[in-house]
């Protein structure tokens, strides 16, 4: 299985923002554990801060990939465009997140993706993506 994750806005300098949501690990290193944990499953990741660069990405998996998981980050609250990209392709989506988002600001609470993801992981740390991919392999083995 190919799955694709992408990710939003200042995720790329996790391990040194807000770390009492974040942690302290950088994603790089996480994905090079993750791939070493998950041997059988293609994984590849994209990091963007723009809006448009995601959207892009979202689209060119669904030719590319099996699934995607992503963490549109502070997208996920104000973009219309990006939920819309989701909605559009045929290839399941996980949308995930680091920190528990209904535990913190009210803003964060509304999510404009999860009306078309196959389901929402929250709050869980790093460990979030795993159990996102877990999910797909999951559903994979029962389809």
């Amino acid at each position: 299985m190919k799955i694709l994750i992408i990710n939003g806005p200042n995720l790329n300098i996790l391990g040194k923002r807000e770390k009492e949501y974040y942690g302290t690990e950088n994603f790089n290193d996480y994905f090079t554990r993750l791939q070493f944990k998950l041997k059988d499953v293609e994984l590849s990741h994209v990091q963007s801060n723009s809006e448009g660069d995601i959207i892009t990405s979202i689209q060119e998996a669904s030719t590319n990939f099996h699934a995607i998981v992503l963490n549109a980050a502070g997208y996920t609250h104000t973009s219309i465009a990006i939920a819309d990209a989701v909605k559009a392709i045929s290839i399941p989506v996980i949308e995930v997140h680091i920190s528990n988002v209904y535990a913190r600001e009210e803003f964060r609470h509304k999510s404009y993706i999860a009306p078309y993801a196959k389901g929402v992981i929250t709050g869980f740390g790093l460990k979030s993506y795993e159990l996102a991919i877990l999910s797909f392999l999951e559903l994979d083995k029962n389809d």
